[in-house]
């Protein structure tokens, strides 16, 4: 009962210092709130289970090729059946391969992300269906029906949850086309590997059929996941994967180049989903601790000033017989007090920012979107407030029984010890060493973020609208596919304001990459040692016009026109001014011929003359700027451009270069489209401008987060230094009129304390650059992700804390030059 006096009489105190209660409130608000939110953000991306059943049992099997830039290859079916048949620590192995589909059936035509799974992945998986059934090892096999599963999330935003979607018939098309019924709809989860809309048996993409998928050791595109048999763990299955991929690499050497370093690797799914976004968030929780330490840092200074000028009361209650205890219980009261009303507060304000949190995490992990606030989120607040006021509690420094502090109760002036002095520069100094860790962190971010948009991408970004027009080649032969884009192509040239429309397969910095490695090709005349496999590039199929569309100039020969487009025409390419460069120094690489030979081409679809014509040699007819589709910052590109035709159309891209706003001809485009083909999809309509800023986004996300904490720990830091030097100066009012009776100038004073916010500032900023240098050494090897900030962020972030904390020493120094000496020695 006698602390809940006490906190009765804490409450009646603080009632009667309200502006102190509410800086401290809100203070502690800011730190709690932002705490709480982003521990509940960490806990549901990171450390909340997957609804995947036993997922403790899931792992996620990659393959890789470090020598060829290639982090996961995935595998091909007959690599698949050797692991099968090799490791006895999984009990089964599922297998998925994503796969871009158009759909017919449900609603308007559309492009639609797709995987591919046999009978197994669902039982693998763990997975259940929240309506009709999941894909079984009924549904494997050549003569099986076509079925599809749809995701939730799919469900729910396409079809607003109707459960009349199951049973409908639907039409898939990728390498070819098939028929399939929609028998379930999957539970809510992590849509790994792939954020697909749809999952659909092997039936279903005839691709997966052809005896070049099924016998091809080196067609790798299927992902596989592995249940742990009971009694093993991860370590032991990764062994048995290791021995078993050696074996696999000894028996059958050409499929393993020693160049590319082919390796096989394990790690639980749940690790393996959050590895994106692990990072960013252990960052995020880090510099909420700092905001944490600061808030904290900032009111202790605020009760130490309290406390101070409430010496007399404290020493009348020691001189009646209060002992030490008691008036540290009675502190640790009022902190309390003020702790839970912040922690209160501060989860109010966390759920918003919660919801904004996740959106912005959704961007490094999927987890993210389906984030729900739960009872955590209370905890933390809680805990975090106990934390806070137990450390306020023990920050005052008490009068003891012995002090004749007690007995001075005439002086009206403040007089500060030199521990509480001490103490109140210390928490400023930690203040401004934690605002510059986060401020280092956020000007490096944006510095990265500002050359990232000021790097020149060579194309014409502003006047160039991209559309997804995917190829439907469902009752057609690949010509009258390519006729279709010709038609389209010569229909748009025909509205007001276009310029140039072309065909390419992939939006830049859009689409992923289809072949992330590139081929192998080689040349006239091209020699290299022996045991060295030859160069890559990336295959392009592009329409005549395509460079003058993004803006690209031809360095040297001609465009592809109407002739290479004629079936015995020669075969011919346009290559990227670095191959032509690389392969040919010091010459003309027109006229010269490139050939593909990359072992993979033997599982290209298409006849047998198309295929002896894809490996033909292609004479060069014209060299053109590199255009780097894949990276926001262009880099050299060995590329090889193909006249659209030569095969099977993949992607399906077009590109309209208009003077006018490209906006304003989504309609007109996707009119005449329809006009030709009903069942056409037409999608995803944006500038390359507006592409590539999208692209961004994570970076500018980043900017934007850390800006923001670092913004409100500088200005926290800010209040806390010109609140010590204002407390400072008031208690040194006596001082301050004796030095100036004595004949110190003014002025004299004004520099005075300027100095000493100049020196706690100059402190904290050495003090911060300590810490950051040991926390980022420390941080770096455990995040590979995690690089030390730039000279240029950091000597900018020591410049804005100096500046600023002179700025906030201003103020109380002009009163300290103020002091009026008569008035100052009356006050004592």
């Amino acid at each position: 009962m006698s602390f809940v006096r006490d906190l009765r009489v804490a409450a009646h105190s603080l009632i009667r210092t309200p502006g102190l209660a509410i800086a401290v409130v809100l203070t502690l608000a800011l730190g709690i709130g932002a705490n709480a939110a982003i521990f509940t953000l960490v806990r549901g991306v990171l450390l909340k289970p997957l609804v995947n059943r036993d997922e403790d049992r899931l792992i996620y099997i990659r393959q890789s090729a470090p020598g060829l830039g290639d982090d996961n290859t995935a595998f091909s079916v007959p690599e698949i059946q050797d692991l099968q048949a090799s490791v006895k620590t999984l009990s089964a192995i599922g297998d998925f391969s994503a796969i871009d589909f158009t759909m017919i059936g449900l609603g308007e035509p559309r492009s639609i992300r797709g995987g591919v799974v046999s009978g197994t992945y669902f039982d693998v998986m763990g997975l259940r269906p929240v309506l009709g059934r999941l894909i079984g090892p009924q549904d494997d096999g050549p003569k099986a029906d076509g079925v599809v599963v749809l995701t939730y999330r799919f469900w729910t935003t396409a079809f607003h949850k109707d459960p009349s979607v199951i049973g409908k018939t639907v039409r898939l098309g990728s390498i070819g086309d098939r028929s399939a019924v929609v028998i379930g709809v999957l539970e809510p989860c992590v849509p790994y590997p792939q954020d697909t809309e749809i999952i659909a048996n092997i039936v279903t993409s005839p691709h997966h059929l052809s005896a070049t998928m099924v016998t091809g050791r080196i067609h790798r595109m299927t992902e596989l996941f592995g249940r742990l048999a009971p009694g093993a763990t991860l370590d032991q299955a990764h062994a048995e994967l290791r021995s078993a991929y050696a074996a696999m690499k000894k028996d059958h050497p050409e499929a393993y180049e020693q160049e590319a370093d082919f390796q096989i690797g394990a790690k639980m799914l749940r690790d393996e989903i959050t590895s994106g976004a692990r990072t960013v968030l252990l960052v995020l929780l880090a510099a909420s601790g700092l905001i944490f330490i600061i808030a904290c840092s900032n009111v202790a200074n605020l009760i130490l000033a309290r406390t101070v000028r409430r010496e007399g009361e404290l020493a009348v209650r020691v001189a009646l017989g209060a002992s030490t205890g008691a008036l540290r219980r009675m502190l640790l009261a009022e902190s309390l007090l003020l702790c839970v009303a912040g922690a209160g507060l501060g989860v109010l304000s966390a759920r918003p920012m919660v919801a904004i949190l996740a959106r912005y995490a959704s961007r490094f992990s999927v987890r993210a979107l389906d984030l729900t606030v739960d009872s955590s989120l209370l905890w933390v607040g809680a805990a975090l407030a106990v934390v806070a006021a137990v450390i306020l509690a023990f920050v005052p420094r008490l009068p003891s029984a012995d002090t004749s502090s007690g007995l001075s109760l005439s002086s009206g002036s403040v007089r500060i010890t030199g521990s509480t002095s001490r103490r109140q520069r210390i928490f400023a100094v930690t203040q401004i060493a934690a605002s510059f860790v986060l401020l280092a962190g956020a000007s490096a971010l944006i510095a990265t973020l500002i050359a990232l948009q000021r790097a020149q991408t060579g194309l014409d970004t502003q006047h160039v609208l991209a559309i997804d027009v995917p190829a439907m080649s469902y009752g057609k032969t690949p010509q009258q596919v390519t006729d279709f884009y010709k038609e389209a192509i010569r229909r748009i040239d025909a509205l007001p304001g276009v310029s140039q429309t072309a065909f390419g397969d992939v939006v830049p910095w859009r689409d992923a990459n289809p072949v992330p490695s590139g081929f192998q090709f080689s040349a006239d005349g091209l020699v290299h040692a022996a045991g060295v496999e030859d160069p890559r590039a990336q295959p392009r199929s592009i329409s005549p016009g395509y460079f003058a569309a993004l803006g690209v100039p031809i360095m040297a020969g001609r465009d592809f026109d109407a002739r290479d487009n004629q079936a015995n025409a020669e075969p011919v390419v346009i290559v990227s001014q670095t191959l032509a460069q690389r392969i040919f120094p010091n010459q003309d690489a027109v006229n010269r011929h490139v050939y593909w030979t990359d072992p993979v081409l033997q599982f290209a679809t298409g006849t047998d003359a198309e295929k002896a014509r894809l490996v033909a040699p292609h004479r060069i007819i014209g060299v053109t700027a590199d255009i780097d589709d894949g990276h926001v910052v262009p880099g050299p590109t060995l590329t090889v451009y193909t006249p659209f035709g030569e095969g099977v159309l993949f992607g399906g891209r077009l590109f309209i270069h208009t003077g006018a706003n490209p906006y304003a001809l989504v309609m007109p485009v996707m009119r005449v489209i329809r006009d030709m083909s009903a069942d056409q999809p037409v999608e995803h309509a944006a500038t390359l401008e507006d592409i590539r800023a999208e692209v961004l986004t994570p970076d500018r996300l980043n900017s934007l987060v850390f800006g923001v904490f670092a913004a409100l720990a500088l200005a926290i830091a800010v209040v806390g230094v010109a609140g010590v030097l204002a407390f400072s100066v008031s208690a040194r009012t006596r001082e301050f009129g004796i030095r100036l009776a004595l004949g110190s100038e003014p002025q004299q004073l004004l520099k005075g304390v300027i100095a000493e916010g100049t020196v706690m500032a100059a402190a904290g900023v050495l003090a911060g650059a300590a810490f950051g240098f040991v926390l980022a050494r420390l941080a770096g090897k455990y995040f590979l992700d995690v690089k030390m900030p730039g000279a240029f962020p950091v000597f900018v972030s020591a410049f804005v804390l100096m500046a600023v904390a002179v700025i906030a020493s201003v103020l109380p120094a002009a009163r300290a030059a103020r002091v009026d000496v008569m008035q100052a020695l009356r006050s004592e």
